[in-house]
């Protein structure tokens, strides 16, 4: 038994054609404005042009985790349009498919497509951090001082620090905390007053502290010291003021444990809070604009191709704007982070539940 037929594979064929096209398009159209602006800059820093050509390879899974909802909605509004402009929808429904079948393939393959949009956003951060290592942002966006941030470095270890001075090389008030997994893998915290780079052994020696161990919930190990030299600290000054990682540059795992460690030291973690629930909503709102789409699509007969681009368009810059809005008002405290993330879906959802019970099957 075949689970899609001739008509069904002939939808999804139309759709995917338009998807794809999309999504490569709206990537390929961002890398050449940021290229034109950008080049002048690149060519300063003498990459050569494989180099830079390698960084936009790099730079195509993040240009393309914004645009995925936005190529899906143009598929769904072009393929269906079309469907109607040719009263092949009448023609389905004269045959007894109803609207809400005919567009089952599109809706399944939007399910598809947030699933490659969820793994996208985790690939993300790590291509980023490639093109960043080609293009040399560390090297050249880097300042003397920085108070009063925190850094996620690896192995799940994070820094809090008051003060730091690149050029004389020193910290002032420095934490580094570590979330164990038991007995064999303990918690551990460093607290000191701070902390002097080794620009020989390219490491940091810490100064006036104390250490705690923590394996377990019911016990502790507490140790003063007046010198600690830490080997996992390796992260030279101009590294910890060049490259603070944004919530772009974490997956979603580094982001949440990034985001607890922040708030066991009591910092205000709303902005990154709503940063970490877009990383799921994002993708969920390929599947949410499909479903508000579809119905509203067969509309688009009575302007062509011209009135389709004009309601994507004009549909893509709503959703972007309320996701801004949203996030503003999530980050300031007003409604619950979570909730901020997720208001353009369900207002999105809503109505493209009302839309999709009131077309005519």
């Amino acid at each position: 038994m075949r689970i899609l037929g001739p008509l069904d594979r002939y939808v999804l064929k139309e759709f995917t054609k338009i998807l794809v096209t999309a999504s490569l398009g709206f990537p390929l159209l961002v890398i050449v404005i940021d290229l034109t602006d950008h080049l002048q800059k690149y060519l300063s820093r003498n990459l050569s042009s494989g180099q830079i050509a390698l960084s936009y390879l790099y730079w195509i899974p993040d240009s393309m985790f914004m645009v995925l909802p936005a190529a899906v909605l143009f598929a769904v509004v072009f393929s269906i349009g079309g469907f109607t402009r040719h009263s092949e929808i009448t023609a389905a429904k004269a045959s007894g498919i109803s609207f809400h079948r005919f567009i089952a393939p599109i809706l399944g393959a939007s399910v598809i497509v947030a699933v490659f949009t969820l793994f996208v956003g985790e690939l993300v951060p790590v291509t980023d951090r490639k093109r960043n290592d080609i293009l040399e942002e560390r090297r050249f966006t880097g300042m003397s001082d920085r108070f009063n941030f925190a850094y996620e470095a690896q192995r799940g270890r994070v820094y809090q620090i008051a003060a730091l001075n690149v050029d004389r090389r020193m910290i002032d008030h420095l934490t580094i905390e570590r979330k164990g997994k038991g007995p064999a893998y303990p918690t551990y915290l460093v607290a000191a007053q701070g902390a002097k780079w080794d620009s020989t052994r390219h490491r940091w020696t810490l100064q006036r502290g104390e250490l705690h161990v923590i394996p377990d919930s019911l016990q502790t190990l507490s140790v003063q010291f007046d010198s600690l030299r830490d080997n996992s600290f390796t992260e030279a000054p101009t590294d910890l003021t060049a490259s603070p990682r944004s919530p772009d540059e974490m997956r979603y795992r580094e982001l949440r444990r990034f985001i607890m460690a922040l708030q066991r030291s009591g910092s205000d973690v709303n902005e990154l809070m709503v940063e970490l629930a877009l990383k799921i909503a994002i993708p969920v709102t390929c599947i949410i604009i499909a479903v508000f789409g579809a119905p509203l699509a067969t509309s688009t007969q009575r302007g062509g191709a011209a009135y389709g681009i004009g309601i994507s368009l004009a549909i893509t810059m709503i959703f972007l704007m309320l996701i801004q809005l949203t996030k503003a008002v999530g980050q300031g405290g007003v409604v619950p982070p979570t909730l901020a993330a997720w208001l353009p879906n369900i207002v999105f959802g809503v109505a493209g539940a009302i839309l999709l019970a009131r077309v005519r099957t």
